[in-house]
């Protein structure tokens, strides 16, 4: 459930509070691994760039998680920023 009261942290944030920096890896050592540019790496982690699939399957393979849990990570974010001022009511009772 996305929550209401905040935005969900960025996946950028996630990435390097909870696995570049307790594992002691640089954004230059993911990005070689991965073979990717740095840039990419930096502009995830400062929120320029969102988690494409592509990336998602990279860092799922990286750090042995699952590309469904970097995308869920970037879709509430986006959902959360995107969420209407008013919610309607629904059409159908």
């Amino acid at each position: 459930m996305i929550p209401t009261n905040r935005i969900p942290t960025h996946p950028g944030v996630i990435l390097l509070e909870e696995f570049l920096e307790p594992m002691n890896i640089t954004q230059i050592a993911l990005a070689n691994h991965l073979n990717i540019p740095v840039q990419r790496i930096n502009e995830i982690i400062k929120g320029k760039q969102e988690i494409t699939p592509e990336t998602a399957w990279l860092l799922a393979q990286a750090f042995k998680t699952t590309p469904q849990f970097w995308m869920n990570l970037q879709t509430n974010y986006d959902l959360a920023l995107n969420r209407p001022k008013e919610i309607k009511q629904a059409i159908i009772a």
